[in-house]
């Protein structure tokens, strides 16, 4: 018989008439494998920390929400959001699955380009695109989104010197009722200025208009305000069309839908309060309906999904390092993941669970990695076993932002594997090394000391 692990005695105060751990669910079961494939066998084999992407999540996400919109709009195109997660791995998941891209960066525009997606499948987003940037893309056939006017000056500049054809859209920015509102990108809608920008493209023979663009947030957990930037959308549309005989190829409605986390300050579980698919693409096809065309002269829908689709197929397996108690007598876990590698741990409270069976009394506790800085904080509080030096932990929902957002910071970035459909696992991007960091640094003779 194996040892029973010793536990402290702990007394609880409970209050009459309000819920309590007797009365209500305040644990996460223990997840003790990832798609079959046992937590403790991947640690050993690939070490800890670790993130670990599942192929079949990301394709039955993006074949489910194609399959909501088709069946409410006959003409859809996803674009994968570059960065969201643009690993080389999951992006060519995505793009099997027949999804173009969509970059904000000559980077991610050359990342694309890398992986063989061809120019013309490349939507190319962001404020920020060099001179030799937009050269590149417009002889190479990608839609350029322009976002302000001295962009559009310099397409225009481009195209003159040297005798080429550029396709564009514009992104409007304008009020749907969510604040603080995303003007700083784009064109304003109230103001006109988006009309007179679209007149501007129209006005010049090597400019060839092919849609509209709008991203109108992030986490946005309302479906109307997407049936509203649906609508002004479809105004401007209807405006190139009775007044300059213009039609456009597609309508692109950007990204922004929430996914499954939950955020900080926020009571309700995030699966209880968050639109399901089915509601943004009822609000969007609602919008876009008012076109009032023909079915064979509808523009195409584009969407710019990353989060939603890529976050549930995410997880971050973790070992306890250490357990302490603070001043004020609190229990504090200390892992050996960070927010260096957890960057939306600064505003999603992710589901944490033990991969292996813990103790019998649970107690409110507070997380931290591993980093020397009081920022590093993974939790403030999380009721949780009493769990050992050792002890394996998966933190859920970990997809999108924290693959790209992440930074070498006192600790190193660690291996991210792939459970493929077949079972398999893969390793998709090696843990950094001394060697690795080196390669990019130089130091000055004189101050060498070996």
């Amino acid at each position: 018989m194996s040892k029973k692990r010793y536990e402290r005695p702990i007394i609880s105060k409970h209050y009459s008439g309000l819920m309590n751990k007797f009365g209500t669910k305040t644990l996460n079961s223990p997840k003790p494998d990832i798609e079959g494939i046992p937590v403790k066998h991947l640690v050993e084999n690939y070490g800890s920390p670790l993130f670990v992407i599942t192929e079949s999540k990301i394709r039955q996400n993006q074949r489910d929400a194609l399959r909501i919109f088709k069946t409410r709009y006959p003409k859809v195109q996803f674009a994968w959001s570059y960065k969201t997660n643009y690993l080389d791995a999951v992006c060519a998941v995505f793009h099997q699955e027949g999804s173009i891209a969509e970059v904000v960066s000559e980077f991610e525009y050359d990342k694309a380009r890398h992986l063989g997606i061809k120019g013309e499948d490349i939507i190319f987003n962001g404020p920020d695109k060099s001179k030799a940037a937009l050269l590149k893309a417009i002889k190479e056939g990608a839609r350029i989104h322009i976002d302000h006017f001295d962009e559009l000056y310099d397409i225009i500049e481009i195209t003159d010197t040297n005798n080429l054809k550029a396709n564009v859209a514009i992104r409007v920015n304008m009020d749907v009722g969510v604040y603080p509102k995303w003007d700083r990108f784009g064109f304003n809608y109230e103001n006109g200025e988006a009309w007179q920008a679209l007149k501007r493209i129209l006005a010049n023979k090597n400019l060839n208009l092919v849609g509209l663009h709008t991203h109108v947030g992030t986490y946005m957990m309302s479906s109307e305000a997407y049936r509203i930037a649906a609508s002004a959308l479809v105004a401007l549309a209807k405006g190139l069309k009775n007044e300059l005989d213009v039609n456009l190829d597609y309508i692109d409605l950007g990204g922004g839908f929430a996914s499954h986390n939950t955020l900080i300050g926020q009571y309700l579980p995030a699966e209880e309060v968050v639109p399901s698919f089915e509601d943004f693409a009822d609000a969007i096809s609602t919008g876009l309906f008012e076109l009032q065309l023909r079915p064979d002269e509808m523009p195409t829908l584009i969407l710019e999904t990353g989060r939603a689709l890529v976050d549930n197929a995410g997880y971050l397996l973790s070992t306890v390092i250490a357990n302490k108690r603070l001043s004020n007598g609190r229990r504090a876990i200390i892992i050996d993941a960070g927010v260096n590698i957890l960057f939306t741990g600064f505003w999603y409270k992710h589901k944490i669970s033990p991969a292996q069976e813990g103790g019998a009394h649970p107690e409110e506790a507070s997380m931290f990695g591993p980093l020397c800085m009081n920022i590093d904080v993974i939790r403030e509080s999380i009721t949780l076993p009493s769990l050992r030096k050792g002890d394996k932990l998966v933190i859920e929902d970990v997809g999108a932002y924290d693959m790209t957002q992440w930074m070498q910071f006192i600790s190193m970035r660690p291996n991210v594997v792939m459970i493929m459909e077949d079972g398999s696992i893969e390793l998709i991007r090696k843990a950094e090394t001394l060697e690795y960091l080196l390669q990019q640094e130089l130091l000055p003779a004189k101050l060498s000391i070996k």
